[in-house]
């Protein structure tokens, strides 16, 4: 099955589609010079799968890559990743780290 990791700036957020159909989103908002991770979602029938996990990772990719803005883990979930990733804590941004 086909995946796809893709960046909806419009719609404030990130997705990994397999087959064409969605199977984890995650949603941001941008507050001046960081971006909250507010909400990860994936669907039921591809939990288990690691899914949410690469989504986070290819979307802390995406903002290090293209801005010099910091991630508020403002979803337990994106909290949890970033706490299996110490390596990755440069992203967080100070103020709620």
């Amino acid at each position: 099955m086909q995946k796809e990791l893709t960046h909806e700036p419009d719609a404030r957020r990130y997705v990994l589609r397999l087959g064409g159909d969605i199977a984890s989103v995650l949603d941001y908002r941008v507050l001046g010079d960081s971006v909250a991770f507010t909400r990860t979602f994936t669907n039921p029938r591809y939990r288990g799968s690691g899914l949410a996990g690469e989504l986070v990772e290819f979307a802390v990719d995406d903002v290090e890559a293209t801005s010099d803005r910091r991630i508020v883990p403002s979803c337990w979930y994106v909290g949890e990743w970033f706490d299996r990733h110490p390596d990755r804590a440069a992203m967080l941004d100070p103020r709620t780290a």
